[in-house]
């Protein structure tokens, strides 16, 4: 099969394309470098390295902050049929905070906006409390927000107390033992890739994940029965399993700075998988080789197998147990690894940089091999 049928047949099976969706990317992020010129030498200038990444470095004077948008997608849904919202303020935490971190930045405060169809005060309420608790967890402040009500320009599960969409800006401080910004210039062959495990699907993959519980199970896919062997973890229906919060990394990776230790480039695994967002960070023509990631979950496994989707594939719609990707010395991984899980995250060292400009994932089903 030709790399363009099979991306055309992905992208039926999906309902969307990573590969047009980069390119729309690229054309966006362009035309926003052209407005660079705006700030140059002035307070708010843009940094101009980090191209690729989903954040990005302003400098006032010597202070250097960063900056990100993002938002939780169809997850949403999920919450809509299940009716519970109390969680979902760690997955919009997770998806900035974690593209912050990534590039060096400690994740300070963060403005959101809720879109409406028609106001709920009790479904804000809990929404809002669960932004709370993982401001909390993540040392953020909540600075500023908007509440618009856009009647039917706002849509989704008929008859949800209310239909959404949230998306937030976060913005943090470049860590002090950092010169500049991580973004992947200083990765060499030889240096070493720790992994840290996600518990869940995160806040990515989930129109295809839909698409393919929706053909198991039909309509009310969200009630059918989990049967995965984390079940008594993960809840006993699909949707239990869907809503699962989003892990903060951000902290853990603090962490690791603050103890000194050396991390070159780190990788938030979210759309696009381990292949696509970890070589974002593999500059200067070098790649990976990764024979010792976490196990992907078992609902992850039990997706593809229902909706016949291969490893290859797998692996670039979800982040296959793998939440992010941090490169430091070889020397160093086993003590990252260990600091990592000194703060409750479970951390391995998974692989290793090397010299060709391919990423060789060695998993259970098989090896995998994506080029640069």
């Amino acid at each position: 099969m030709s790399q363009t049928t099979a991306a055309s047949n992905l992208k039926e099976t999906a309902g969307y394309s990573i590969e047009e969706g980069n390119a729309a990317s690229r054309c966006a992020y362009n035309w926003a470098k052209k407005t660079f010129a705006t700030r140059a030498g002035k307070p708010g200038e843009p940094a101009q390295d980090l191209e690729g990444g989903f954040s990005n470095e302003v400098r006032f004077g010597n202070e250097r902050l960063g900056i990100g948008s993002d938002g939780i997608g169809t997850k949403i849904e999920v919450a809509e049929r299940v009716d519970r919202y109390d969680t979902l303020g760690y997955d919009l935490i997770a998806m900035v905070a974690d593209d912050l971190i990534v590039a060096g930045f400690i994740p300070t405060n963060l403005s959101n906006i809720i879109d409406v169809n028609t106001l709920n005060y009790e479904v804000v309420d809990e929404l809002m409390r669960g932004l709370h608790d993982a401001a909390q967890f993540s040392q953020i402040a909540v600075t500023g927000g908007e509440i618009a009500e856009l009647g039917n320009r706002i849509g989704g599960y008929p008859g949800a107390r209310m239909n959404f969409n949230w998306c937030s800006t976060a913005v943090g401080v470049l860590h002090p033992s950092l010169e500049r910004p991580l973004s992947g210039a200083n990765v060499r062959a030889g240096q070493a890739v720790v992994a840290l495990r996600s518990p869940s699907f995160r806040s990515n993959g989930y129109s295809l994940a839909r698409r393919v519980l929706t053909k198991a199970f039909g309509e009310n896919w969200h009630i059918a029965p989990y049967t995965g062997a984390d079940a008594d973890v993960m809840g006993p229906t699909w949707g239990d399993v869907m809503l699962a919060p989003s892990l903060i990394f951000a902290p853990g990776v603090t962490a690791v700075l603050d103890a000194g230790l050396p991390l070159h480039a780190a990788a938030h695994i979210t759309g696009g998988g381990v292949a696509d967002n970890f070589k974002r960070v593999l500059k200067n023509g070098v790649g990976a080789e990764l024979d010792n990631l976490f196990e992907p979950l078992p609902a992850m496994a039990q997706l593809a197998e229902l909706g016949g989707i291969s490893p290859t594939d797998a692996y670039l719609y979800w982040n296959m147990g793998n939440g992010m990707l941090l490169v430091t010395d070889a020397d160093k991984a086993e003590a990252v690894a260990a600091e990592l899980t000194a703060k409750g995250y479970d951390a391995q060292v998974a692989g290793r940089i090397i010299a060709e400009p391919t990423i060789t994932l060695r998993v259970g089903a098989g090896e995998l091999r994506y080029d640069i």
